[in-house]
């Protein structure tokens, strides 16, 4: 009898409860909101991550483009060229880019040279660089510009799960005005 006495009220407790649907919404916005959250923060990295490979791409143009314009370069020139990409690159800090900024010259054979090179938080390139030159491009007896950049992006969130990315690109210009671009003070072969 004391058992059914103590265990009715707890039955009925238990039959209202079920029946309740006061704290449901509240309990389910709980389940859904740390979803709802990485999403949220998942599409903010994903968007500044797209952002930053864009302005990537707008520096490498941005310097063999501004080189391809001229027939011959000062370091002065070339200064100015890599200071432009810096601001090419902003609101993104310009402590993790790297530029290069070379001009390959192609002989008869096809075979590729650097002729000059210059770098900003890199290393410039030297010698001979015929693979990394698509074959449309090697034309006997011309030169490219080539513009390289190379961002170290480190997500302001998720670097835990991905760590830093290194975004690159590259784009091959020919020189405008003149067969090629000369570096004023530096023997080139062109």
């Amino acid at each position: 009898m004391t058992i059914r006495k103590l265990v009715a009220p707890l039955h009925r407790c238990g039959c209202a409860l079920s029946i309740d649907r006061r704290g449901s919404s509240v309990v389910e916005f709980a389940l859904v909101l740390p979803l709802m959250l990485t999403m949220y923060f998942g599409s903010i990295e994903v968007t500044d991550a797209i952002s930053a490979d864009r302005q990537v791409t707008l520096v490498a143009g941005t310097v063999a483009d501004i080189a391809a314009q001229y027939q011959s370069v000062t370091s002065g020139d070339v200064d100015n060229i890599l200071a432009a990409a810096s601001a090419v690159l902003a609101p993104f800090s310009d402590s993790n880019v790297q530029v290069t900024l070379s001009s390959v010259q192609i002989d008869a054979n096809g075979n590729a040279t650097v002729d000059w090179s210059v770098s900003h938080h890199g290393s410039q390139r030297t010698g001979t660089v015929t693979n990394a030159i698509p074959a449309a491009l090697r034309v006997a007896n011309t030169s490219v510009i080539w513009g390289e950049a190379t961002y170290a992006y480190k997500p302001v969130m998720g670097w835990v799960v991905t760590g830093t990315v290194n975004l690159y690109n590259q784009i091959f210009m020919r020189p405008r005005l003149s067969q090629c671009v000369k570096y004023v003070g530096v023997s080139t072969l062109c």
